[in-house]
């Protein structure tokens, strides 16, 4: 078992969903990134995900994107985000992290190279715009070196699709909700605990819900409902604007409401 097993074993044991906390490697520079991180599990982070920066990130929103840039603009890049991870787990060796990122520079790194060089200190991957059709060729290798693979959905995924992704997945779903939860009608509401539910019959692993979650009450909503609440933009835009102790203070928040 590695630590994202034990979390969620001890999640299930708890009878409570878990906060994933999202931010970008290096933004606003490696310091203040590193002294966040480090803090994230002791203030209520059950997971860190942390982005590797990109020039390129199409899939994230205005906020990740800028961060990305910050990021890049103050030197980082993959070598320093493992580098960063190593330095975290000196002062946080139990909370499970979660690399997110793009396949290019993976790639320019070297795969095998790069995921050899995670082992021990990641516990998951999530490649965003790695498809279904051409996840086989490194799910072995990342697998061997006993790391998860994430898989993301969405909303629209069909059903034969969902079946196809449940092969690959590992550690927990990623599942990108379209629409937050408070000011939903309550037919809305009904929707995304039904889409929860149904995401479980396909899938053996945890379910976690993310994208435009942003208060205590769309937090509370999804408690008890979700196996994980991601939250990103909303902590990623409160380090850009107020520091590191007012994010630190919004992730205990968000805690304390599951």
């Amino acid at each position: 078992m590695n630590r994202l097993d034990q979390k969620i074993a001890s999640l299930k044991q708890q009878q409570r969903s878990g906060l994933v906390c999202y931010f970008t490697a290096g933004d606003p520079n490696y310091a203040t990134s590193l002294a966040l991180i480090s803090q994230l599990g002791e203030n209520g982070a059950d997971i860190i995900e942390i982005g590797m920066p990109f020039s390129d990130p199409v899939a994230d929103g205005e906020v990740i994107q800028a961060a990305h840039i910050r990021a890049l603009q103050s030197g980082q890049n993959l070598k320093k985000t493992l580098k960063l991870v190593k330095e975290v787990r000196e002062k946080d060796n139990d909370t499970p992290i979660v690399l997110m990122g793009y396949l290019n520079p993976l790639l320019q790194y070297g795969m095998q190279q790069f995921i050899q060089d995670a082992k021990g200190w990641v516990d998951a991957l999530l490649i965003v715009d790695l498809p279904y059709e051409y996840q086989a060729e490194y799910l072995d290798l990342i697998k061997a070196n006993e790391m998860h693979f994430i898989c993301l959905t969405a909303p629209s995924t069909p059903d034969q699709r969902l079946a196809k992704i449940a092969e690959n997945a590992s550690g927990f779903l990623y599942h990108v909700s379209e629409n937050g939860v408070t000011g939903m009608q309550l037919h809305q509401q009904n929707q995304l605990d039904h889409k929860i539910q149904s995401l479980k019959s396909f899938f053996n692993i945890p379910v976690g819900i993310g994208f435009g979650i942003k208060s205590v009450e769309q937090v509370r909503a999804l408690s008890g409902k979700a196996d994980l609440v991601i939250i990103g933009s909303a902590l990623v835009d409160t380090l850009a604007k107020e520091g590191v102790e007012a994010t630190l203070q919004k992730v205990r928040t968000f805690a304390d409401a599951l």
